[in-house]
C-alpha cells in the first residue's frame, strides 16, 4: 500500500475535523481556566488522530463489505476494490490502531480521572456504531448528528477537561459555555456529513442507505445546510458578549463572502465531484478562521 493510498484510506484530507476542535479547546482553557496541560494534550492528540483514522478506515472497510452495487461502488468506488487492497490488511490496521488510541486513553484515564472514561467510552462507542452493525449510524438520519456533536463538541470537551482539569468544574454552566465555542465547528462537521449526503442521495438510495436526506429530501436538506452556517456565525458573535471568547474572533467574519458563495455552488448543484468539496471548504475555512482569530485573542 502506497503513502497516497494510506492517507486516502484513513480520508487525511478529513482530519481538520478533529484537529481543529482539539486546538480550540486547548485555546479555550488557557482564555477561561488560564491552564494547558502538554503533556496530556499531546497524549491525547496522538490517541484522537489515530482513533479518528481507525474509524475512518472501518468506515471504508463497512461500506466495502455490505455494498449492494458490487459492481460500481465495491469496485469502482470504494478505495479497498478500486486499488485492489487487502481487507484483511484493512482489518489489522483499524483494530492495531484503536487498541493503541485505548491504551493512551487508559493512560489519560490514570493522570486525570474516571470523567475521560467515560467520554472517552462515549466517542469510541459513536465511532465503531458509526458505520458498524445492520444500521449504521452513518446510513441513518443520525448521522449528522453524531457526527457533529462527537467531533465538533466532544473532542472540544476533552481537550478543555484534559487540560484544565484541576479548575475544571462539572455544572451545566460550563458544559454550555464549552458548547457555545465548539457550536460552529459542530454545525460545520454535520454540514460536511450533509453535503456527502446530499450528493450522494441516489447512490445511498441504491445501497439502502436511508440518511436525512432520503426522509427531507434535497430541498430541506440544503435549507438546513444554509441554515447551519447562518447559525454557525451567530455562535461567533455572541460568544465575546458571553465572555468565553475574545473579541478578535469577530475578525473570522471576513470570510461570510466566501462561505456565501461556497453555500450557493452547493445550492445551484449537488454533484459529488464538483460540489461537495464546498462543504469541505466551508469547515476547513471557517473553524481554521474561528481557531485563529480565538488563538489571536489569547496570545495578545
Amino acid at each position: 500500500m502506497s503513502l497516497n493510498v494510506f492517507l486516502e484510506l484513513v480520508e487525511i484530507k478529513a482530519k481538520t475535523a478533529s484537529v481543529v476542535p482539539f486546538l480550540l479547546g486547548m485555546a479555550f482553557s488557557l482564555y477561561y481556566f488560564h491552564s494547558l496541560n502538554w503533556p496530556l494534550a499531546i497524549i491525547f492528540f496522538v490517541a484522537m488522530l489515530l482513533f479518528n483514522m481507525a474509524v475512518d478506515m472501518l468506515d471504508n472497510y463497512n461500506d466495502y463489505n455490505h455494498a449492494v452495487d458490487k459492481q460500481n461502488y465495491k469496485r469502482k468506488t470504494n478505495i479497498i476494490g478500486r486499488e485492489q487492497l487487502s481487507p484483511r490488511l484493512v482489518l489489522t490496521l483499524l483494530v492495531s490502531f484503536s487498541v493503541v488510541a485505548a491504551l493512551l486513553g487508559l493512560w489519560l484515564v490514570y493522570q486525570a480521572g474516571w470523567p475521560v472514561l467515560w467520554m472517552g467510552i462515549f466517542c469510541f462507542a459513536v465511532g465503531i456504531l458509526y458505520s458498524s452493525g445492520p444500521h449504521p449510524l452513518s446510513s441513518l438520519p443520525l448521522g449528522e448528528l453524531f457526527s457533529g456533536f462527537t467531533m465538533g463538541f466532544m473532542i472540544v470537551l476533552l481537550s478543555v477537561y484534559l487540560n484544565s482539569y484541576q479548575q475544571f468544574e462539572w455544572n451545566w454552566a460550563t458544559l454550555w459555555r464549552v458548547f457555545i465555542v465548539a457550536l460552529p465547528d459542530e454545525l460545520w462537521i454535520s454540514n460536511l456529513l450533509l453535503a456527502n449526503n446530499i450528493c450522494d442521495a441516489q447512490e445511498d438510495e441504491d445501497n439502502q442507505r436511508t440518511t436525512i436526506v432520503h426522509f427531507i429530501g434535497k430541498r430541506n436538506a440544503l435549507i438546513a445546510f444554509s441554515v447551519k452556517n447562518v447559525l454557525a456565525f451567530v455562535m461567533i458573535i455572541i460568544s465575546p458578549f458571553l465572555k468565553i471568547a475574545p473579541m478578535t474572533v469577530w475578525l473570522s467574519l471576513v470570510i461570510l463572502p466566501f462561505t456565501y458563495h461556497q453555500n450557493k455552488l452547493l445550492m445551484e448543484k449537488q454533484v459529488k465531484k464538483e460540489t461537495f468539496i464546498c462543504g469541505v471548504k466551508i469547515l476547513l475555512v471557517g473553524s481554521l478562521a474561528q481557531l485563529l482569530t480565538y488563538w489571536l485573542g489569547v496570545l495578545i
